[in-house]
């Protein structure tokens, strides 16, 4: 599986707008520790990269442990897969400030086979996977090992062999769109979601996808009903949970949006949409200023030299002094 997208935090027009600023290329180490899985020979791990095409897979030790090494400053989903069961995802923020002085960073996945249950897209094979031809599902395979290498090209170029084999093949044409949207191709990467939700209507991936391209390019409602049945479909789902609330803070729904933000917090405190920042928007709206400090120092602690950093300090400046 290629993983999610998630939109941009805010327009230009919000009280927190968020950016993207480039990070530095810094080769950092991450080591995760799983808990709670009881055994661990059946599990293995993921890592999915948020900002840029990258794809990557280990198994987990007996001790239930795993890392990566020479990552890049980003967001990375850390997905962590029972066969035949499901997943557990969390956010995990790779970045110096965090990291120790041998540049790695440490990090703790709480797992349950009831969330695992919940999430089944990492660990169970569909009837509609199952009638992928083995030469198109090797091309996709292959794909995923170009992202490992950091060749999004490459990737591109077979994943679309890989549906000139198979036309209703939706992993990949999902693939496909995650890759253009992270590439910031947006009309492409919504063609390629309603593409893969055309061939596999009950799939989760492009249809929380497609849902959060479309917030992206400002059509907040006709993104609702996706985002909303995201979450019916899957309501222990962080992304969804995320995307869904936003979506209700787009159409200025900011009791509804709360409601589903927090629920994104809760499902994964440092998940990469960032929920802090829609709730601090909340909470300043209202005339909450403790509150929207609060959601502010979260969003430092998790990530206090994200490319956000400068501007929310800026803005908890203000609202400090605004109390006084």
């Amino acid at each position: 599986m290629f993983g999610t997208v998630i939109v941009a935090l805010l327009g230009s027009s919000a009280l927190f707008a968020a950016d993207r600023i480039p990070a530095l290329v810094t080769n950092l180490e991450l080591q995760g520790k799983i808990t709670g899985a009881g055994t661990k020979r059946s599990l293995s791990v993921k890592l999915f990269g948020i900002e840029t095409p990258y794809v990557d897979s280990v198994e987990v030790n007996r001790a239930g442990e795993f890392h990566f090494r020479s990552l890049a400053p980003g967001d990375y989903t850390v997905a962590v897969v029972r066969s035949g069961l499901g997943e557990v995802r969390r956010t995990v923020v790779v970045s110096a400030a965090l990291a120790d002085s041998g540049g790695v960073i440490r990090a703790i996945i709480p797992y349950t086979a009831s969330e695992a249950a919940a999430n089944p897209s990492g660990g169970v094979v569909s009837v509609h996977q199952l009638s992928v031809p083995p030469n198109a599902a090797a091309k996709y395979a292959d794909a995923q090992k170009r992202l490992a290498l950091r060749d999004p090209q490459g990737a591109v170029r077979i994943l679309e062999e890989a549906v000139e084999l198979a036309p209703d093949f939706s992993a990949a044409w999902n693939a496909l769109g995650v890759v253009a949207f992270q590439t910031g191709d947006d009309n492409r990467a919504e063609v390629l979601f309603r593409r893969a939700l055309a061939a596999d209507p009950g799939a989760f991936d492009p249809l929380v996808n497609l849902g959060g391209v479309l917030i992206k390019k400002n059509a907040a409602a006709e993104a609702l009903p996706f985002n909303q049945r995201a979450v019916r479909d899957r309501p222990e789902d962080a992304l969804a949970n995320a995307q869904l609330g936003m979506n209700y803070f787009r159409l200025d729904n900011f009791d509804q949006a709360e409601q589903y933000l927090l629920a994104a917090k809760r499902l994964d405190p440092a998940h990469f949409s960032q929920p802090q920042v829609f709730l601090a928007n909340i909470y300043a709206r209202r005339g909450n200023r403790q509150a929207a400090i609060h959601e502010l120092q979260d969003v430092l602690a998790l990530r206090p030299d994200g490319p956000l950093s400068g501007r929310i300090r800026q803005n908890l400046a203000e609202l400090s002094a605004s109390r006084q």
